[in-house]
C-alpha cells in the first residue's frame, strides 16, 4: 500500500501538517485542554513534580488508583515537540483512577531546547523511573501502559520500539500496550518544512527517530491501539494509515479505532469520557479480564 506521507510541494505538505491550522478555534482548543485538567484535578489526589531524572523537565504527575497495586497509564503530551505542558495533561485522571487504572503524565524538555533524540531518551528514563519506583505509589510495574496525542504519538511509537530497554534496565516488554492519537510516525516528511525550525533533523536522522522502522518484534509487542480524528487533515490520517499498515504487516496485535467527529486537538478528550468508544477500549486493553 502505497500511503502519500509528501504531498506533491512542499506548501501542500505544510498544511497537511500544520495542525494549529486546521481547526478554527485552536485557542478555545486549549482552554478546553486547561479546563478539563482542571477539572480532573479538582476531584483526583495527585503528587505533583516528581522528579525522573536531573533536568529542570524531567518531572511527572502521578494520580494513584484507590485499588492498590494499579495498573499504570502513562500519558504523554503533544505540542511538536515544543509547546504544551503536562499540567494541561490530565484531563482523564478522573476518570482512569475511578477504573483502577493510576495516571502519571510526563514533562520533558521541549525543542529547541533539546534535540529530539534527547527528548526520546527523557520519555524512556520516565518510564525506567516509573518501573523502578512507582510500587511505592501503589503501582504495579508489569502493568504498565502509554499513550500519547500528536507528538506525544511519535514518542509513544519510540517507548514500543526494540532496543532501548536493556540499556535503562527494563524488561523488554516493559510497556504492555498503547495508544497514540494523531502520531507521527515517519518524521522525514517533517524535515523540508516549517516544523524543522525547531526539530533540526536532516531526513537521515529523522529515520533513526521514526518509529514507522522500529516496530518491535511480534514475541515480546504490546498491542497497540491508534486513531486520528475524522476532522484531521490527510497528512495525520495518512501517518496513522500508514503506522497501522506497517504493524499489521508485521503481525503485530493492532487496532485502529475510527472516529467519527473530532479534531486535532479535541480527540485526546475521548480519554475522559467514560462513555466513548476509545476509553472503552483502552479500559479493554488495560482490565482484559473485566
Amino acid at each position: 500500500m502505497n500511503i502519500d506521507l509528501n504531498f506533491e510541494n512542499l506548501e501542500l505538505r505544510a498544511i497537511q501538517y500544520n495542525a494549529r491550522q486546521s481547526v478554527s478555534d485552536f485557542d478555545g482548543c486549549m482552554a478546553q485542554y486547561s479546563t478539563l485538567a482542571e477539572q480532573a484535578k479538582s476531584s483526583t489526589a495527585g503528587i505533583y513534580d516528581l522528579h525522573y531524572g536531573m533536568g529542570k523537565a524531567e518531572r511527572l504527575d502521578l494520580f494513584p488508583a484507590a485499588k492498590q497495586p494499579a495498573p499504570l497509564f502513562v500519558f504523554i503530551h503533544g505540542g511538536y515537540w515544543h509547546s504544551q505542558t503536562k499540567e494541561d495533561a490530565c484531563s482523564m485522571a478522573y476518570s482512569f483512577t475511578q477504573h483502577n487504572v493510576a495516571l502519571a503524565t510526563l514533562e520533558y524538555t521541549l525543542q529547541p531546547e533539546a534535540t529530539l533524540a534527547e527528548i526520546v531518551r527523557e520519555v524512556r528514563s520516565a518510564i525506567a523511573w516509573l518501573y523502578h519506583h512507582s510500587a511505592q505509589f501503589g503501582v504495579d510495574p508489569e502493568r504498565i501502559f502509554v499513550g500519547g496525542s500528536s507528538a506525544g504519538g511519535h514518542l509513544t511509537g519510540m517507548l514500543i520500539a526494540d532496543d532501548w530497554q536493556q540499556s535503562y534496565r527494563v524488561p523488554t516488554n516493559v510497556i504492555k500496550g498503547a495508544i497514540a492519537l494523531s502520531g507521527l510516525f515517519d518524521i522525514r516528511p517533517l524535515c523540508d518544512i516549517y516544523i524543522n525550525d525547531w526539530m533540526r533533523q536532516i531526513p537521515e536522522q529523522a529515520k533513526l527517530l521514526s518509529p514507522l522502522f522500529l516496530l518491535p518484534e511480534v514475541s515480546h509487542a504490546p498491542k497497540v491501539l491508534l486513531s486520528v480524528g475524522a476532522k484531521e487533515t490527510c497528512g495525520f490520517k495518512n501517518q496513522t494509515q500508514a503506522y497501522y499498515a506497517a504493524c499489521q504487516d508485521r503481525g503485530l496485535d493492532v487496532q485502529l479505532i475510527e472516529d467519527l467527529e473530532h479534531n486535532h486537538f479535541t480527540l485526546v478528550n475521548e480519554l475522559a469520557d467514560p462513555q466513548s468508544r476509545m476509553f472503552e477500549h483502552v479500559m479493554a486493553m488495560i482490565h482484559p479480564q473485566s
